[in-house]
């Protein structure tokens, strides 16, 4: 199996001096997820090249196991480092597509023509298509065939306004990604702040918050066996 993992270029965190990118544990547990179920994993995003890591999730408390495995992982490190650019991927050379968060997709994934193109192939194709956190970011501006937004009448989560506000950007951000979900017309719900909870409707996969990555990972590995 082939799995591409889009992953996000952007590092400034809106107008402020801090910094944002991929949130690194959502990235590294589904890496390693279909890395032990022997998938061939390949990384892309807008700008190829290195990714951004938000500064945020690689503090001394947020060092997973599977963060700690990435860092003693040459291969990995080098992988991220050297991600393709995202406009030279053809989604029909994968078996699934995920998409891990951060804040950074907000900015970029979300209307990024390269990235709207996978999601429109793999979804109409029935290819598992899995979106974390922010990455269900990039749901924003795929279509259906009529041009309808791909997510009307979906069942979708994703990183909801309460934990937005629990983190104090809900005024930095470029949008707030429940309230942007709803408004293309999906059926959006969520669990208690910061607990794991996936929403699966046929091949579209989606997880609220970082502690869902896990969850994601596994439904795009049982969709593929």
């Amino acid at each position: 199996m082939n799995i591409l993992i889009v992953l996000t270029s952007h590092q400034n965190l809106g107008e402020t001096t801090a910094k944002t990118g991929l949130w690194l544990d959502e990235f590294t547990v589904p890496f390693y997820a279909f890395k032990d179920n022997n998938y061939t994993v390949t990384l892309a995003s807008p700008n190829g090249r290195q990714v951004p890591i938000d500064p945020k999730s690689d503090t001394p408390e947020l060092q997973t196991e599977s963060v700690l495995r990435f860092k003693n992982d040459p291969d990995a490190i080098t992988q991220l480092a050297n991600t393709l650019l995202l406009s030279t991927i053809n989604p029909a050379d994968y078996d699934a597509v995920f998409y891990p968060g951060g804040h950074g997709p907000l900015w970029d994934l979300s209307h990024n023509a390269a990235s709207q193109k996978i999601i429109e192939w793999c979804y109409q194709n029935n290819k598992p298509t899995g979106l974390v956190c922010h990455g269900p970011a990039a749901l924003k501006s795929p279509k259906n065939p009529d041009g309808s937004p791909l997510i009307n009448g979906k069942n979708v989560t994703g990183f909801s306004d309460s934990e937005e506000a629990a983190v104090g950007l809900t005024d930095v951000v470029p949008f707030l990604l429940e309230d942007m979900l709803t408004s293309q017309g999906a059926h959006y719900s969520k669990s208690a702040d910061w607990q794991s909870y996936i929403v699966v409707d046929k091949n579209l996969i989606t997880g609220q918050n970082p502690a869902s990555a896990q969850a994601v990972a596994a439904e795009i590995i049982r969709q593929l066996q």
